[in-house]
């Protein structure tokens, strides 16, 4: 939609929405696999607009309102247009209370004034003599006042919209079209504010050999502006960005509004009078205030007890390739709104292998009884193991049935998972399953030391036991009596299976190398 306002030789086409727009969502590249801030998004966005655009012949200023306040501009591209674009420009002034008051400065507006006490309604011409920083005065038939500072609630109205304010940022492109054309043209750039993560929630069968699992993409826009019905795709994988985008972004500039009460009397009477000077901010609608933005609000919890989730294929992100990044497209338009996040399904897997196990790190340094043990989950993310699927990071949240109910067993954070690669996570202690590691005797003079490791469990089937011993490149190891120690991702590993209500034990001798 669009319209031509003539100013002088040259005319100001307004296209005030997009027809159509696709929102391209990246990560935060220096997040790794922590949470995201949701009052502090430092992902980006690519936004494509398409528009369409009447242009009478000759030069003419185009301006493209609505664009993302995150808007880098340098990044921004317009094609479509018969005569290229000569210049482009950040329109940064937006309309809000201060702004209309700086707009103003020196022209008329009425003051509405309301008697709270009889609701009586009275309006009265003023001229805005001073700017919005540091207090409003204003002049009338009577003489000169404070805005705000006469005891009744008052407003301020306006015969108009200063010229060069806006309600939404705008970006302004410079043309010179040959001739009177209808054209479609796509609005192409950068914008901060965004990011997306991905969560899982986790289903153990009865047996807890096998896991539902599935994962929702949460997309997370902090911009003044909602893209509706868009076509919505998230980036995963890690980019190399020099500078953050938030550090580019042109953001429109929005005056505070501060209006000053000063003591009553003169010069001449003193200073005994108390400092009762007040600033006060935007107050209400009536004076054009903008509200702030609603705060991003965090995705509510999965229900505790939810029995098996269904959602159709049609409703599932599909994964393509792009390059060494992995991109999600979501398989249905959908609308990224302002201050607010959104849920997508990412992955649905109804029968994944999974293996609990207990483990502990060991701690040569002190005795350590009666530990209660971490429950480690570990997949292989294979096809035939029933996953098979990139896994962004993100957190997941596991559920267990007991009793007939499904009850929260726990939760972790993942790190990015490519297919074929073992995922192992902790998920919570146990406390039927603990660890002991008991020092025996003095140290032999070569340095070796004894201990007794055990293991009690007091569930009532066997469970799958690791204790981390020390480092391979650092320790010598040998075994006295018991179990098996081997080498795994650079530690001897004791790995046992631990008799329901019952217990395993192994003797060793360690040392550290020379």
């Amino acid at each position: 939609m669009c319209m031509a306002i003539p100013v002088f030789a040259q005319d100001i086409i307004v296209s005030d929405k997009p027809e159509d727009v696709s929102v391209t969502i990246y990560r935060d590249p220096q997040r790794s696999d922590t949470p995201m801030n949701l009052n502090y998004l430092r992902g980006f966005a690519l936004i494509s607009e398409k528009r369409t655009i009447t242009l009478p012949a000759g030069p003419s200023t185009i301006r493209f309102e609505g664009v993302a306040e995150g808007m880098v501009a340098v990044s921004a591209i317009v094609t479509g247009l018969p005569g290229g674009v000569a210049q482009k420009n950040r329109d940064k002034n937006l309309l809000s209370p201060a702004s209309l008051i700086d707009g103003t400065l020196g022209n008329r507006v009425t003051i509405r004034r309301t008697n709270p006490a009889t609701g009586v309604e009275t309006t009265r011409e003023a001229i805005i003599r001073t700017g919005a920083n540091g207090g409003v005065v204003l002049q009338t038939e009577q003489g000169f006042e404070a805005l705000r500072c006469a005891g009744l609630p008052e407003t301020l109205v306006y015969d108009e919209v200063p010229e060069g304010l806006s309600a939404t940022p705008v970006l302004s492109v410079d043309t010179v079209s040959p001739e009177p054309v209808t054209a479609t043209v796509t609005l192409t750039y950068l914008a901060s504010g965004f990011d997306w993560s991905a969560h899982y929630v986790g289903q153990l069968s009865a047996n807890g050999a096998r896991m539902q699992l599935l994962a929702w993409l949460t997309l997370a826009n902090m911009n003044a502006e909602s893209f509706r019905n868009a076509e919505v795709m998230a980036v995963a994988g890690t980019l190399n960005v020099e500078q953050p985008y938030d550090q580019l972004a042109d953001r429109p500039e929005t005056p505070r509004l501060r209006l000053t009460c000063y003591p009553m009397g003169s010069t001449a009477d003193g200073t005994d009078y108390p400092d009762y000077r007040a600033e006060m901010e935007e107050a209400d609608g009536a004076m054009m205030a903008i509200p702030a933005p609603a705060p991003v609000m965090a995705p509510p919890p999965p229900p505790p007890s939810a029995q098996k989730i269904v959602v159709t294929g049609s409703r599932i992100a599909r994964q393509e390739e792009l390059g060494d990044l992995k991109l999600y497209r979501v398989p249905f338009r959908s609308t990224i709104a302002a201050n607010a996040q959104k849920q997508v399904a990412l992955l649905v897997k109804d029968a994944v292998a999974v293996t609990p196990v207990y483990v502990a790190d060991w701690n040569s340094g002190q005795d350590m009884k009666n530990i209660p043990m971490q429950v480690e989950l570990r997949m292989q993310n294979k096809e035939q193991q029933g996953l098979g699927a990139p896994l962004p990071s993100g957190g997941i949240t596991i559920f267990t049935p007991v009793n007939g109910e499904n009850l929260l067993l726990g939760e972790a954070d993942l790190r990015d998972f490519a297919v074929d690669e073992k995922v192992e996570f902790a998920i919570t202690e146990s406390a039927q399953v603990r660890f002991s590691n008991i020092r025996k005797g003095e140290p032999h003079k070569k340095g070796w030391q004894a201990f007794v490791l055990e293991i009690s469990n007091s569930n009532p089937a066997p469970v799958d036991a690791e204790i981390r011993l020390g480092p391979v490149a650092f320790t010598d190891y040998r075994r006295v009596k018991g179990g098996k120690v081997r080498k795994k991702d650079g530690r001897y590993v004791w790995k046992v299976r631990v008799p329901a209500n019952g217990n395993s034990s192994l003797r060793i001798q360690l040392r550290n190398k020379e």
